[in-house]
């Protein structure tokens, strides 16, 4: 497994999650990491991604909420989510986009971590 996304659950709106996704050395190191999401009916999306030196990008609708980060010494990128909203409710994905855009992914996808924002 190249990619391992986990830390998903059910959070009450006004919650925080926090998600991990741990990825081989020889993936994670000099790449762009990034979180995706598809909710029910949706297309995937780019919620965040992250260079290897820190630069960031993050949707508009995730923005002041949501925080990515990584830890280049444990190959894993982290999705801190703040002040969920049900709109959050999806399957988050990690992956390798090409740039900071997201438009374009390296690897298949896998199975994702769900998350449910519900009272």
């Amino acid at each position: 497994v190249q990619l391992q996304a986990s830390g998903g659950g059910l959070v009450q709106p006004g919650g925080s999650l926090r998600l991990s996704c741990t990825a081989s050395k020889s993936i994670f190191n000099k790449n762009v990491m990034g979180w995706f999401r598809q909710a029910p009916g949706k297309q995937r999306e780019l919620v965040a991604a992250i260079t290897n030196d820190g630069s960031t990008n993050y949707a508009d609708s995730v923005k002041g909420r949501f925080t990515i980060s990584r830890d280049n010494a444990e190959n894993t990128v982290y999705l801190q989510m703040s002040r969920l909203k049900p709109e959050d409710t999806a399957v988050y994905y990690c992956n390798v986009p090409l740039s900071l855009s997201g438009e374009y992914v390296r690897l298949l996808w896998g199975q994702g971590t769900l998350v449910t924002v519900s009272s």
